[in-house]
């Protein structure tokens, strides 16, 4: 505590009390005059405050005196290692040389560029904007250069023996003509005459008209909206008529209407209190006194008159504590006043840079150093890739249906995507991504509508969302063993993003129910982060460095960002021309990178203020996910799976960062199959509760499994089977030393005859109820249901019906099978039991759905 009773934070005493906070006429009080020894990595200013010895010279004073900028102190010329360029007396990235951006105060990095302009590689187009592009991008009907160099001097195409042109002109492979899928731009592959259903002139399809819900309003386009979104002032429907024949809104005789449109009653205009949102109630008042000039207005600074009142206002640095007093802005509460690390001074503020980035001498953000990141993003046939500093535009994967997500792994410089089209996730090394005979199938099977895709690059383990089956699942990194992970409270999960280093993982959820949640990588701990002020969380990406996670809204048109634990908010772009319907996004250094929809169109913006809205890549075809590739984007960290020599933690199966909660918490939990649970040790994997499929006619027969009771040894001990109540499925119960040592001595002492006259008599009832069954079966009418979801995930025929008997007696007889069973491997035998002669298959249980069958 300073003698001006102000409390300060120790970093600012420096072993004395420096009262230098400014009075109202600006005049500082003089520093104490006791200096202090300032370390050996520190810099000792000339009144005697000490700062890191890294401010030396940085151009940016950070002693009170100036003294660390001082000409004196900073004449002694910086030598540049090779790897940086030199500014003239500065050093800098030697890649930032030409880039584009003067990161020299000078200029310097920037001069004779023109010169030394760089020609594209041998097989590369040069636009005349000097942007180098694959030949595949050259007279491809698109204006990849920017310029429409590439477009020029273009002969009509022609398609290649195995290829399809479309009307459009484009041309598609023949394999995809007439399969369900629209792929040319007109959708010409599918028209009526060529795929049958029609004869006669080739022509689209005619429209049909959606039929709308009675909460939705049908746009003057066709499509169907929420009938709540009706002339709320932002446009939903593709031709905007949503929004047309409005009413105004019209204000009474005595209210006062509002620059915004709303009204406020009259007697509210000029009383000195702002009720308009916009203040245009207290616009134009005359009041006609300066408070200001009595005792500066009680402010400790700087007093404002106004035309109704005053305003005490700070210096810059400074915030008033209680509408009159100033005290110290502590500037790093806001997360994004600096690129990455702020340090909070008196009056100021301070921006650093994490290991890995260095600080741009111009613009003051931190810039990665080693190689040129670039962006990589799916582009509905084909994934592309866009460098952000030599600005290069190549193709990485051709000939895709319909790739919708993305991720990376950067230090094996692989790339995993998914095809909604073929219900499959694919890997491949980048450098080997072009040859689809390289591509390796990882997913082939219970997967429905893939939506997005996440890597653990650390644990080496995948996970994705599917909106089909809504669940959220996760697989090693090479596809052998899977798990669903999350399977209630889902409606509509779409992009997923994972922090390896504090365990957790966050999706998006663009359901009834809007939200944004994060749970453990092992799927516990769940939680939401954002549940207000949602409509459609498209895209999410974390900012690893940063600690904030990023999310576009496709209907509220914003991009939005929030720590990791879902606290300070902020709008970083707010528009609905520049955000028309953004789809995915990633964050990178000081720049935000999203997909557009309906621009067709990759754009990019600063991070921290949402401007310098610029566009990277246009007139492409329905671009979905992207990424950023740089060393930086995937920080390393030890692999918690495989600590002291302990490969895949120990574990039987799946191996799986558990979040970081505190210190204490584990830094794994093992995983098993679907359909079967931890052991007692957490690590081996035993069969789970055993569910018999019954028909609906047969759920009052309680059936016991026996056989391994009938056919035991007498060496090894029968393991004894829990007969359950009547509609409780059958359980198998785990067998333990001391519950084998019990069977067996009820085995040397009990009668055998107790056991064999149980079993008899459940045989002839058996009989006679089969005999009942099949007569109550020819006299009960019933309705049959084909249940497509069913048939679609598991290949059953049309013989699997659900049955709804009339019967009353009927009505309370059938099974529920409980927890839900998702996304089964091909490995199918862990989850089969055999009873007798007969087999009873693991059912899969989808998006919460109880199934009640019958065979």
């Amino acid at each position: 505590q300073c003698g001006l009773r102000l409390l300060l934070p120790t970093i600012w005493t420096l072993g004395c009390c420096l009262e230098s906070v400014p009075t109202f006429n600006s005049v500082f009080l003089s520093p104490c005059a006791v200096k202090n020894t300032c370390a050996p990595s520190e810099f000792a200013c000339a009144n005697g405050q000490c700062v890191p010895g890294r401010w030396r010279c940085d151009g940016e004073p950070e002693c009170p005196d100036g003294s660390d900028e001082a000409d004196a102190t900073c004449t002694v010329k910086q030598t540049c290692p090779p790897e940086k360029f030199d500014c003239g007396g500065k050093c800098v990235s030697l890649s930032w040389r030409c880039d584009g951006e003067k990161d020299c105060e000078n200029g310097e990095d920037e001069a004779d560029c023109a010169a030394d302009a760089r020609s594209c590689s041998a097989g590369e187009f040069q636009c005349r904007n000097r942007k180098c592009l694959a030949p595949v991008y050259v007279c491809d009907g698109d204006d990849d250069c920017g310029d429409g160099s590439d477009e020029e001097k273009c002969s009509p195409p022609t398609c290649g023996p195995h290829e399809f042109r479309c009307n459009s002109s484009e041309c598609v492979p023949q394999p995809w003509i007439c399969d369900g899928d629209p792929d040319c731009a007109d959708g010409s592959d599918e028209w009526v005459g060529r795929c049958g259903g029609g004869s006669g002139r080739l022509a689209p399809p005619p429209t049909r008209r959606l039929q709308c819900s009675a909460g939705e309003f049908r746009c003057g386009s066709g499509e169907c909206v929420k009938l709540a979104w009706r002339c709320d002032r932002d446009p939903d429907c593709k031709d905007k008529s949503d929004e047309a024949d409005c009413p105004l809104l019209t204000c009474r005789p005595d209210e006062f209407q509002c620059g915004d449109g709303s009204c406020i009653h009259g007697i509210k205009q000029c009383n000195k209190i702002h009720d308009c949102l916009d203040k245009s109630d207290e616009a134009g008042c005359v009041n006609g006194l300066n408070e200001c000039l009595l005792n500066n207005g009680g402010c400790s600074h700087i007093c404002v008159d106004r035309p109704i009142g005053y305003e005490c206002q700070c210096p810059a640095g400074y915030k008033l504590l209680d509408k009159r007093t100033c005290g110290d802005i502590d500037e790093c509460e806001n997360p994004d006043a600096c690129s990455q690390i702020c340090i909070n001074l008196k009056g100021d503020f301070k921006c650093e840079c994490h290991p890995g980035y260095e600080m741009d001498p111009v613009s003051k953000t931190c810039k990665a150093e080693g190689k040129s990141p670039y962006l990589m993003f799916t582009n509905r046939h084909e994934i592309r890739r866009i460098d952000l500093v030599k600005r290069d535009y190549t193709q990485v994967v051709p000939t895709q249906k319909n790739a919708v997500a993305i991720d990376i792994n950067v230090a094996a410089n692989r790339m995993y995507w998914c095809d909604r089209f073929q219900h499959k996730i694919y890997s491949a090394y980048i450098h080997e991504a072009s040859d689809p005979s390289r591509h390796v199938t990882l997913i082939d099977s219970h997967l429905h509508s893939p939506e997005g895709l996440a890597l653990d690059w650390v644990q080496h383990n995948l996970y994705w969302t599917d909106s089909g089956d809504r669940t959220i699942s996760v697989a090693s990194a090479d596809g052998s063993r899977r798990r669903v992970l999350i399977s209630t409270d889902l409606s509509e999960p779409r992009a997923i993003a994972v922090d390896p280093e504090r365990g957790f993982m966050y999706w998006s959820d663009w359901g009834i129910r809007a939200r944004i949640e994060k749970a453990g990588m092992n799927g516990v701990d769940r939680q939401v982060l954002v549940s207000d002020d949602i409509e459609w969380p498209n895209g999410i990406t974390l900012d690893v460095v940063g600690k904030r996670l990023y999310w576009v809204d496709s209907k509220l048109h914003l991009i939005c960002s929030v720590d990791l634990n879902g606290a300070h908010r902020r709008v970083i772009l707010s528009s609905s021309e520049r955000l028309a319907h953004p789809y995915a996004l990633a964050v990178f250094e000081d720049r935000v990178y999203w997909t557009d929809r309906e621009k067709e169109a990759v754009y990019s913006a600063n991070r921290l203020t949402g401007q310098d809205v610029t566009s990277l890549a246009e007139h492409l075809n329905d671009p979905h996910d992207i990424v950023v590739f740089h060393e930086l984007s995937q920080p390393a960290a030890p692999d918690s799976c495989n600590l002291s020599g302990v490969t895949n933690g120990g574990c039987d199966f799946l191996c799986l960062r558990a979040p970081q909660i505190s210190e204490h918490s584990p830094k794994y939990t093992c995983a098993c199959p679907d359909g079967e649970e931890l052991s007692p040790d957490t690590r081996q994997c035993v069969p789970g509760k055993l569910i018999t499929l019954l028909t609906s006619q047969s759920d009052s027969l309680a059936e016991t499994t026996l056989s391994s009771l009938l056919t035991s040894s007498p060496e090894e001990p029968a393991v004894s089977s829990n007969t359950t109540a009547e509609h409780s499925p059958t359980q198998v119960s785990s067998t333990t030393p001391d519950s084998l040592s019990n069977l067996s001595h009820h085995c040397k002492c009990g009668s055998v005859f107790p056991i064999v006259a149980t079993v008899v008599f459940g045989v002839v009832c058996a009989g006679v109820y089969l005999v009942y069954r099949n007569w109550r079966r020819n006299s009960t009418k019933s309705m049959n249901f084909d249940n497509p979801v069913y048939r679609k995930t598991t290949g059953e025929t049309e013989e699997d019906e659900i049955h709804i008997g009339r019967t009353d007696g009927l009505a309370g007889h059938h099974h529920t099978y409980p927890g839900p069973v998702v996304g089964m491997t091909e490995d199918d035998s862990r989850n089969t039991v055999t009873a007798g002669s007969r087999t009873d298959t693991w059912l899969p249980s989808y998006a919460g759905t109880e199934w009640h069958l019958a065979s």
